[in-house]
Formats: structure tokens, C-alpha cells, sequence
């Protein structure tokens, strides 16, 4: 997609000339891609500030969108630094080995779920702690790629890192967290 055919690109401008709801729009369309990148960047209970603070930082810098790549693209960018920059602030507290994890699960009300979505659900969250064990700069680019979707250019453009440099910790990233579930056999099925 070029820059000229992406659909943000009228709603920016309508922004600039004063009409806040068109931002509001921009917000709505791109809250579920903000919320789900920073949430890998620094956790499911710090998303909701760095999204909000992300999406306060894009309104304020908006007049710096040169329109040279999509606005997701853009805007993604911001996530990622906002998200990277509170990662960083976190660093200090080590990372837990689940238990406090397994104590969230176990208080909150019992759900009759069938099985099958039971067991998805745990796999889920076993894969978003083992997640938490990679290193800040390979969680960010796997997410980005492998969950995202989005291209190694637009990865590349977003953490400011050249094309190699995002092939090779997507590389490492996959490598390390493949280890990490080898670790674990008996939640993943993989073979060793």
C-alpha cells in the first residue's frame, strides 16, 4: 500500500484543519493493533496507559506525519517507542515464574467453558508468560511480524533498525522462544 492509498490519510489531514472527531475516528480504527502491540511490549496491565499515551503523543505530533508510509505505520512507531520506553522504566522488577500468574487465574470466578476453549485459553496465557521471557527487542519485532502481520520494511522503518537487523533478532527471537516451549513439552507437544 502506498502512502497515497491509505485510508487515514484524509482523516489526518481533517484532524490538522481542526476537526477532532476526525482523530477520534483514527483512535477507534487503530485502538485493537495499539492495544494488542503494547500489551507484548510491557503487559496486559500497563496496555491501557501506554496505548492512551501513545495515541496522546501521535495527536500532538500529528503535524510531523510527512505521509511518506501509512499512518498505521506511523503511529505504530510511537507504540513501539511509548511501549519500549516503559519497558524500560519496568526493567528494574524481575520477571516472575508464573506463580503469581496462577494466582490471578485461580481468583477469578470459575467459568464453565467447554473444554476445548478451556484449554486454548491456558495455552494462551502459558504463551503470552513465555512471551514475557524473551528480550524486549525480539518480543517487539516477533509480535510484529508474526502476529501483526506486518512487513520487515515496516518493521524496520517502525523500531528505526536496518532490514537485517529486524530479519535477524525475528530469527533469534523465534529461535529462543522455541526453546523456551521446548522447555515445556508437556504444554506444547513439541518434539525435542
Amino acid at each position: 500500500m502506498t502512502s497515497r492509498d491509505d485510508p487515514d490519510r484524509e482523516l489526518v489531514r481533517r484532524t490538522l484543519a481542526g476537526d477532532s472527531s476526525a482523530f477520534g475516528q483514527l483512535v477507534e480504527s487503530h485502538t485493537a493493533v495499539v492495544h494488542r502491540v503494547a500489551a507484548r511490549v510491557v503487559g496486559p496491565d500497563e496496555a491501557d496507559d501506554v496505548a492512551q499515551d501513545a495515541f496522546l503523543r501521535a495527536f500532538h505530533r500529528l503535524d510531523r506525519f510527512r505521509g511518506e508510509s501509512p499512518f498505521r505505520a506511523w503511529l505504530l512507531r510511537i507504540v513501539h517507542n511509548t511501549a519500549i520506553n516503559a519497558a524500560q522504566r519496568k526493567r528494574a522488577e524481575p520477571v516472575g515464574d508464573g506463580e503469581d500468574v496462577q494466582e490471578q487465574v485461580d481468583e477469578r470466578p470459575a467459568e464453565r467453558l467447554p473444554a476445548r476453549e478451556l484449554e486454548e485459553s491456558e495455552r494462551r496465557r502459558r504463551l503470552e508468560l513465555k512471551l514475557t521471557q524473551l528480550r524486549t527487542e525480539h518480543r517487539v519485532v516477533l509480535v510484529l511480524r508474526d502476529v501483526e502481520g506486518l512487513a520487515y520494511a515496516e518493521i524496520a522503518d517502525m523500531t528505526e533498525s536496518p532490514l537485517g537487523s529486524v530479519k535477524g533478532r525475528l530469527h533469534r527471537a523465534r529461535g529462543e522462544l522455541i526453546d523456551i516451549l521446548r522447555n515445556n513439552t508437556y504444554d506444547w507437544e513439541l518434539p525435542e
